[in-house]
C-alpha cells in the first residue's frame, strides 16, 4: 500500500470530532485508507443490499450493533441515518466517550456533503481524499503552498514506487490507485470510470436528465481544460442553457472530475481577468477524454501544453487537500493576454511542457517582475529532469513538483 498523506489529518482529526467524514471521487482509495488508519473500527458497507435495508428500516437497532467505533462506508445511500447518528454521538459524548465514534465514506459527495450540513453540523470533520500525489508514489513527505514555494523537495524518503521516465507517460497513467496497484491499461480503466460515473452518480441526480447530453458536455470541458470558463459558450456548443451548464459543472466539481482556478485577487490594474480557468483532478482521465491513448500521442498533441500545466496545477491542488486544507491557489491574466500559471502566496509559478528550457518560457515570469507592486523572484517548472536557478527563476523539473 502506497502511504497516503492524508492518514495524520485524519487521525487528530478522530480525537477532536464525534463524526469523521472522508469524500472523494470513486477509487481515489477511501475505503483502503480508513481500513488502515483505523484497523480497530468495525466496518460496514452500505452499498450491500442487506445493510441498506437494515439500516433503512431500523436505524436505532442497526447502530446499536456497534458498541464502539465504526466506519459506515457508501454512507449516502441511507441518508435517514444521519439524525440518528447525530443522536447517538451527542449520548455517548455526553458519557465522556472517546472521540471518533462514526467514520462516514462516500463518492456520492453532493448528497453525503448536503446531509451532513443538515444533520451533523458542527460535529463532523470533512476530509477529501484525491488520487495519488507524485509524492506519495515516490515516498516524499506531504509539502503546503508555502513549503512549495520555499525551495525544491527533499530526495525521496524510500525507493518506493518509482516514476516513470518522462512527464507524459505519467500523464496518460494518470494517478488513480487502481492503475498502479493492479497495473490496468489506463485508457481503457479510464473509459470505464467516466461510464460508471455517468451510470451511477450523473443518473441518480435528478437534475440529467439527458446522458447523452451531459456525456457531450464532459468531453467540451476537456478540451478547454487549463483554459479560461466560459459558460455561456460552453453551454451553447453543447446545445444546453447557461443555466444548466453552471448545474453540470457544480456536479462535475462536487464529484471531484474538475475544478476551476480563480483569477489572483491583487489588482495589479484596472483591467484584469475575472473569470477563472478549468482543471481535471486527474490527468489520465483528461487525456482518455481527449482520445489521447499513450505518452507519443501526447507528445504531439494540440493539447501537449494544456495538459502539462493541468497536470502541474492539479499535483499542487491534492497537495493542499491531503494536508486537511480547501486550496487557495490562482492564476493571472491581464486583457492584453499577459499571464502566469498560478501564484502561490504571492510567487508566480509558470509551466512549459518543452524538456529544454528556452528563453520564451520567462516572458510570464518577467512581465510580472514588472507590474507586480512587490515581485518575488518566481518558479518555472518544465517538462524537463534537471533543477536548477537561471535569471534569479526556480527551475524545476516536473519530478520535483511539487
Amino acid at each position: 500500500m502506497v502511504p497516503r498523506h492524508l492518514t495524520p489529518t485524519l487521525l487528530r482529526a478522530s480525537e477532536r470530532y464525534p463524526v469523521l467524514t472522508l469524500t472523494g471521487p470513486r477509487q481515489s482509495g477511501k475505503t483502503t485508507l480508513l481500513r488502515h488508519a483505523f484497523p480497530g473500527h468495525a466496518y460496514v458497507s452500505l452499498e450491500a443490499p442487506d445493510e441498506r435495508a437494515f439500516a433503512s428500516e431500523d436505524p436505532r437497532g442497526f447502530l446499536a450493533r456497534f458498541d464502539g467505533p465504526v466506519i459506515l462506508d457508501e454512507a449516502q445511500h441511507v441518508p435517514d441515518l444521519f439524525s440518528y447518528v447525530q443522536v447517538v454521538a451527542d449520548e455517548r459524548s455526553a458519557r465522556g466517550e472517546r472521540r471518533g465514534q462514526f467514520v462516514l465514506s462516500g463518492s456520492q459527495n453532493f448528497l453525503l456533503l448536503h446531509r451532513i450540513s443538515q444533520s451533523l453540523a458542527g460535529r463532523a470533520y470533512i476530509a477529501h481524499l484525491m488520487p495519488f500525489t507524485l509524492a506519495e508514489v515516490a515516498g516524499r513527505p506531504l509539502r503546503v503552498p508555502e513549503q512549495v514555494v520555499a525551495g525544491p523537495p527533499p530526495p525521496a524518503a524510500s525507493a518506493g514506487t518509482e516514476l516513470l521516465g518522462r512527464w507524459t507517460d505519467q500523464a496518460v497513467r494518470g494517478l488513480y490507485p487502481p492503475v498502479h496497484d493492479r497495473g490496468l491499461a489506463p485508457y481503457e480503466w479510464a473509459s470505464l470510470y467516466f461510464q460508471t460515473y455517468l451510470q451511477r452518480d450523473v443518473r441518480s441526480l435528478a437534475q440529467v436528465g439527458d446522458l447523452e447530453a451531459f456525456r457531450l458536455f464532459v468531453l467540451l470541458c476537456a478540451g478547454r481544460a487549463g483554459q479560461l470558463l466560459n459558460l455561456s459558450g460552453l453551454g451553447n456548443d453543447c446545445g444546453i442553457s447557461h443555466q444548466t451548464a453552471r448545474r453540470w459543472l457544480a456536479m462535475l466539481e462536487a464529484s471531484f472530475v474538475v475544478f476551476r482556478l480563480r483569477p489572483h485577487h491583487e489588482n495589479f490594474n484596472k483591467r484584469i481577468t475575472k473569470s477563472p480557468k478549468l482543471y481535471f483532478f486527474d490527468t489520465g482521465l483528461l487525456c482518455c477524454l481527449l482520445q489521447i491513448r499513450s505518452a507519443e500521442e501526447l507528445a504531439r498533441h494540440a493539447m501537449r501544453g494544456a495538459v502539462f500545466e493541468n497536470f502541474a496545477v492539479a499535483e499542487l491542488a491534492k497537495h493542499c487537500y491531503h494536508g486537511g486544507a480547501e486550496p487557495r491557489l490562482a492564476f493571472w491574466r491581464d486583457h492584453r493576454g499577459n499571464e502566469v500559471d498560478l501564484v502561490v502566496g504571492g510567487v508566480p509559478v509558470e509551466m512549459k511542457s518543452g524538456a529544454t528550457v528556452a528563453a520564451g518560457f520567462f516572458r510570464g515570469l518577467d512581465y510580472w517582475a514588472k507590474v507586480a507592486p512587490t515581485p518575488q523572484p518566481g518558479i518555472l517548472v518544465y517538462g524537463g529532469e534537471e533543477s536548477y536557478r537561471r535569471r534569479r527563476v526556480d527551475v524545476r523539473c516536473w519530478r520535483d513538483w511539487p
